[in-house]
């Protein structure tokens, strides 16, 4: 470890921490696990410093656990016991937004709600869009290959990602910031690399493709009678909007009425009673146009009988309204406490089956327990959020849902990642060629095993 270090601070100089003096916002990330202080903190300021940092550690055999934001839900950036944390802050910025190929180029560390304002300047939109945007960093973003509530339109940030640089666990640095929608010169390197959560590399720079920035948004939050006429709706906006669906936000009504009593500040459009709440979206480019088939939608729908009621944003303030409601997840820590966060995939049909059973298990094994449930639904992603009443774990909470998603041929994660709570279940919903699989490309690229372990996969 001391010889580690020197080398590591004749390499990066002041840039490198040790011990008490690591701030405690580097102990952890947002899942809520205990914390662990790590015995370096690194903080390069440029990409050759990040391949050479892990040149140094994978000599020495040291642990690198990278972090963004932090902002992850299932322990991926929290440190190992003595490892290196590499922090990607300061590696941070966006080198160039092409108008012509419509990409922009940005640095790992650079706040996504950064990203997303350089390109509004540009006159282009990046549709990746997430509640953590204030704090979350593209690095982070690409390596969990984040989801958000935009991808029934513009699809995931491995849908979004054109070329990366990554640095290697020998301190090789990867570039390929391929800027071609069509490039299959070989193999699509980065796709190894997205959604690896820095087990296989470290993304230090990224292409991402953006696009034009909409000049028109209609929302619309609907009181539905089931989950069955939200299926119907949905085929139907689909049908009927096409390209302009931009969000379909479901909340069942366990949520709504939780936020309704819990949060004060918002403005409620509808009132309790409706089998489940949708909020949806549509972004577009002809503000006649596109106002008109939003409304011809809903008023042919509400006519129909499938919806119950609806109220319609008739401004920016009262989009951003209808959304705070969607938001309000953040105040789950402060309403509910202890909690668990699950972040689910389920076929769209197969959702409420799956929605009845588990809220029967949980109620039937954890007396007193609560759960909401919520989710961008048109792409299929569920989140279940419960508290922990006293003397139940979070543990026994997980395995029961987990095993349940698992029965219904889901995914345990839709968009959050595995991380370190997830990785017990991951047999349950990826089939053992496909494990073995990961960990033969895990021995090929990190063969000593230093890039974030314990994540994921084990050796």
């Amino acid at each position: 470890m001391d010889a580690a270090l020197r080398e590591l601070e004749a390499e990066l100089g002041g840039e490198v921490v040790t011990l008490s003096a690591i701030p405690e916002r580097y102990w952890n990330d947002w899942a809520g696990l205990d914390p662990v202080r790590p015995a370096a903190l690194l903080r390069p300021r440029e990409p050759r410093e990040v391949a050479r940092a892990l040149a140094i550690c994978n000599r020495h055999r040291l642990a690198v656990v990278p972090q963004g934001g932090r902002t992850g839900l299932a322990g991926g950036a929290r440190p190992s016991p003595g490892c290196a944390v590499l922090a990607l802050e300061r590696l941070a910025g966006v080198e160039e937004v092409d108008g012509a190929c419509g990409t922009m180029t940005v640095r790992a560390g650079t706040v996504l709600e950064e990203a997303q304002r350089v390109a509004a300047e540009a006159e282009l939109f990046l549709p990746l869009d997430l509640g953590a945007r204030g704090s979350c960093q593209i690095g982070g973003n690409l390596a969990t290959n984040a989801g958000g509530t935009k991808v029934i339109r513009y699809g995931m940030a491995r849908d979004l990602t054109l070329g990366l640089e990554v640095a290697l666990a020998d301190g090789t640095l990867l570039t390929g910031l391929n800027k071609l929608v069509k490039n299959n010169a070989g193999f699509d390197l980065k796709q190894l690399f997205i959604g690896c959560e820095g087990t296989l590399g470290i993304i230090t720079r990224a292409v991402l493709r953006l696009q034009p920035r909409p000049l028109t948004t209609a929302a619309a939050f609907c009181g539905l009678r089931d989950f069955e006429a939200v299926i119907a709706l949905l085929r139907r906006a689909r049908r009927e909007l096409g390209g302009l669906l931009s969000a379909f936000e479901v909340m069942w009504p366990n949520y709504y009425e939780l936020m309704a009593t819990q949060v004060p500040e918002l403005r409620l459009p509808l009132r309790p009673g409706h089998g489940v709440y949708l909020l949806l979206e549509a972004q577009g480019y002809e503000a006649e146009r596109d106002e008109g088939r939003f409304l011809d939608l809903l008023e042919a729908l509400l006519e129909a009988g499938g919806i119950g009621d609806a109220v319609v944003a008739r401004s920016a303030r009262d989009v951003r309204d209808l959304w705070a409601i969607r938001d309000a997840v953040a105040e789950f820590p402060r309403i509910l406490g202890r909690h668990v966060n699950f972040d689910l995939g389920l076929e769209v049909e197969r959702m409420q089956r799956f929605a009845d059973a588990c809220l029967a298990r949980l109620e039937k094994r954890f007396a007193g327990i609560r759960a909401v449930l919520f989710g961008h639904v048109g792409d299929g992603n569920l989140h279940v959020v419960t508290d922990l009443p006293p003397g139940v774990t979070s543990a026994e909470v997980e395995d029961l849902v987990y095993r349940a998603v698992a029965e219904f041929g889901g995914t345990i994660s839709a968009e959050h990642g595995i991380g370190t709570i997830k990785k017990p279940y991951l047999p349950l919903v990826r089939p053992q060629p496909a494990i073995a699989t990961m960990k033969a490309l895990k021995r090929t690229l990190d063969p000593h095993g230093i890039l974030n372990p314990g994540k994921v996969i084990d050796l």
